[in-house]
């Protein structure tokens, strides 16, 4: 007996397809993008997680692909493939070549390689192989191949295991996105890339103030600011936890999360209102209605806020949540000034264009399908 060691739940004999997926999903690859050119100069690529390295001397590598796959025929004829392994902020290009459609590379920058196969721009690395070996396995064709050529940048590579994208760190350091109040470290590389992408949504938006928020074990927490050249307030600082029903970011989450997540910190913020002659219960009703809207548009508001604690003048902010890959909610991008500056409106320039910053947002952490 192996005392002290982990057993596994159930050790099955037999199985159906599904279970020897789950059993696979357990262990974490990279993400690649395969891609040949055929005998017509046609592109081919295709997303696949089934790269492996073979031997170092001579360098070999090898990837496996589905009988089934459009583009098979191009693979077993062409002489040459390259493998891009994709960058940790590649999810939406990952997708994109995970499904069937002509044409895959259109709008995809990319060079060509040894033999003319398509080398993605912006990837962790890459190599360029010539075909040495096929051999059969099962509803997979195997391919070897001899690497002729590579390329490396000092970007992190983008992971997948049990049938979701993920972002490695370092063992040693553990897993930093718990400071931020989520176990999911997918986020720690989504607020990355929304970080790197502040200055350029400032200057569409105009000149406001920007914050990027995650829920955090007290609410919606700011994690970073990205203030303008006329700031509402000196005292800008990551930490800072927001009204959930008072402030734009926090309607946004409260709009967007689970209410089972969000639902505790409402009734408690609504309960805690200043006296205005408004029931409990009323409150309660116009949040819900005001909640409501904010799903309707896609964007919540904050309108006419007097001075506080943090800003030193009146505002209006709005805030747009920023969706993962699944479709669920990983942050808010907030958007405040001043309300002599800020129009209130819905349909106003600057509510839409941080709109059109919060679906650019989440389309490149892989979100498809938003309107």
């Amino acid at each position: 007996m192996n005392k002290g060691r982990p057993m596994a739940d159930a050790v099955l004999s037999s199985f159906e397809p599904r279970q020897l997926r789950d059993v696979l999903g357990t262990f974490m690859t990279g993400v690649t993008v395969v891609t040949t050119e055929d005998a017509a100069g046609v592109a081919h690529g295709v997303t696949a997680n089934s790269f492996s390295s073979v031997s170092l001397d001579p360098p070999l590598v090898l990837w496996s692909q589905s009988l089934a796959s459009r583009s098979h025929a191009a693979f077993r004829d062409s002489d040459h493939f390259a493998i891009n392994i994709l960058a940790d902020d590649q999810i939406a290009i990952s997708n994109h070549f995970a499904k069937s459609r002509d044409d895959k590379f259109s709008g995809i920058a990319h060079t060509r390689g040894v033999g003319g196969v398509p080398v993605l721009e912006g990837v962790a690395a890459h190599l360029e192989c010539t075909k040495v070996a096929a051999y059969p396995g099962g509803d997979h064709m195997v391919f070897v191949g001899r690497v002729e050529r590579i390329g490396h940048s000092s970007r992190a590579a983008l992971a997948f295991g049990n049938g979701r994208y993920m972002v490695g760190y370092s063992h040693d350091l553990g897993p930093a996105s718990l400071r931020l109040g989520t176990s999911r470290p997918a986020h720690l590389q989504g607020l990355r890339i929304a970080t790197e992408a502040l200055p350029a949504i400032a200057r569409s938006v105009g000149d406001h103030t920007l914050c990027l928020a995650v829920w955090g074990n007290h609410g919606p927490t700011a994690v970073h600011w990205e203030p303008s050249l006329r700031p509402v307030s000196n005292q800008l600082r990551p930490g800072f936890v927001m009204s959930i029903a008072r402030s734009a970011t926090g309607r946004a989450f409260a709009a967007f999360l689970p209410p089972e997540m969000t639902q505790p910190l409402v009734d408690e913020d609504l309960r805690l209102m200043p006296a205005t002659g408004e029931s409990l219960p009323a409150r309660r009703e116009r949040f819900a209605q005001e909640i409501a809207e904010v799903r309707e548009r896609g964007i919540a508001r904050a309108i006419g806020a007097g001075p506080s604690d943090l800003h030193r003048v009146a505002v209006n902010a709005f805030s747009v949540p920023v969706f993962d890959a699944e479709g669920q909610m990983a942050m808010a991008l907030s958007l405040t000034s001043g309300a002599a500056r800020l129009p209130p409106d819905w349909e106003g320039e600057v509510p839409r264009r941080l709109a059109e910053a919060g679906r650019e947002l989440s389309t490149r952490l892989g979100r498809e399908g938003l309107p």
